[in-house]
């Protein structure tokens, strides 16, 4: 490995990690200055950042030039058939997503280049785990950031980009031997970081991801990163705060989220959908879960609404009743699905000691393995 290649390498990762706070900031100077064109400024960007990347491969490559137009290929139509196969339909998101597989492209060839000289198998392992790594913990930061959301389908996403960064980087500089036989060393190297990167991944989803599922006679089920008893504490707590500091302001990328907050407006979303949908039953129920457990998300104002998201007592009557006929036709307990995304539960409700048992066992058993072949 080279010493000064790999910290260049450590240096940008950590530029990109510690970027979080900043892109959202850039986003919305990107839809002033240019309204209207945030997806044609964010993917002529990308456009050219890659055809850039393209133009210096190609001007490098000298020899051995099938395979290494090959590899450089390979990761274009890579890159292109899964950023149509996880396509949202939706232009902003779908735009900034792309901006992943410049991003981690970049990151993967600079640890490439720094482990090329190793010259067996881990010249590409380590790279992929390396980013991997990078890409969990940004996920990670963003999970703190307002308006970013950390997601381990993201980290997913980084690793197809990482695998298209591979790819790339051996069409580029491909390495002048390359021995299906791990040198000595290279085993351990690899065991090891594949352990620390499941640590730090599964640190990741039980902070991001890992909550309860509440239960109450009153309400239905719905999902949370805490538990009842926590929620009511959480909401007399806001109350007290918001009723001195209301959260008026919009949070920028250089605060904390507040997560109880946003699990409120999730659930004000998921109500008022549902009542423009018809569903009168989920709208009701979905209210009552806010009147019991985010009350004070219904009655300060925020920078959502001036005058907080409560029903007036008209409206509130109104649901009451219209909704009467479609509560007595269903008595089964209602579900909420205000954390849904994606057609999936963002939040799992997943036992911490099974998930921490579980996770340990995957990475002491990476270990052992690891140190047991390099023994042989």
């Amino acid at each position: 490995m080279v010493l000064s290649r790999f910290f260049l390498a450590a240096a940008v990762a950590a530029a990109v990690i510690l970027s979080a706070p900043f892109i959202g900031e850039l986003r919305r100077w990107i839809r002033a200055t240019f309204p209207g064109h945030f997806v044609l400024v964010v993917a002529s960007a990308v456009a050219l950042s890659i055809g850039l990347a393209i133009a210096v491969a190609l001007f490098r490559i000298r020899n051995r030039r099938g395979m290494r137009y090959t590899a450089i290929a390979a990761s274009l139509v890579l890159g292109v058939a899964y950023a149509m196969w996880t396509a949202q339909g939706r232009p902003e998101v779908d735009v900034v997503e792309r901006v992943h597989f410049v991003e981690y492209g970049l990151i993967t060839f600079l640890f490439y280049r720094a482990w090329r000289p190793v010259g067996d198998a881990s010249v590409l392992v380590l790279p992929f785990l390396a980013g991997l790594c990078v890409g969990t913990l940004e996920e990670w930061l963003q999970w703190f950031i307002p308006g970013r959301v950390g997601d381990m389908r993201d980290v997913f996403l980084n690793a197809a980009a990482i695998v298209c960064g591979l790819l790339f980087s051996l069409g580029v500089d491909p390495p002048d031997r390359l021995s299906p036989r791990l040198n000595r060393g290279s085993l351990r190297r690899i065991g090891v970081s594949s352990s620390f990167v499941a640590l730090v991944f599964a640190a990741f989803v039980y902070t991001v991801h890992v909550g309860v599922e509440n239960h109450d006679a009153e309400v239905g089920s719905f999902r949370s990163l805490y538990d009842n008893a926590t929620l009511l504490r959480l909401a007399q707590e806001r109350a007290a705060l918001w009723k001195a500091q209301p959260p008026i302001g919009r949070p920028q990328g250089f605060s904390r989220e507040d997560q109880y907050q946003s699990e409120g407006h999730l659930h004000v979303h998921e109500r008022n959908n549902r009542w423009d949908a018809g569903d009168l039953r989920g709208a009701w129920y979905e209210n009552l879960i806010l009147e019991k457990y985010y009350t004070p998300v219904l009655d300060s104002p925020s920078f959502l609404s001036k005058t907080g998201h409560r029903w007036p007592d008209e409206q509130r009557t109104d649901a009451m009743h219209r909704s009467e006929a479609a509560r007595a036709a269903n008595q089964a307990p209602y579900e909420s699905l205000a954390d849904v995304a994606e057609g999936r539960h963002f939040i799992r409700p997943w036992r911490p000691a099974t998930f921490w048992i579980v996770a340990l066992i995957v990475v002491f058993a990476m270990l052992g393995v690891t140190y047991s072949i390099d023994r042989r």
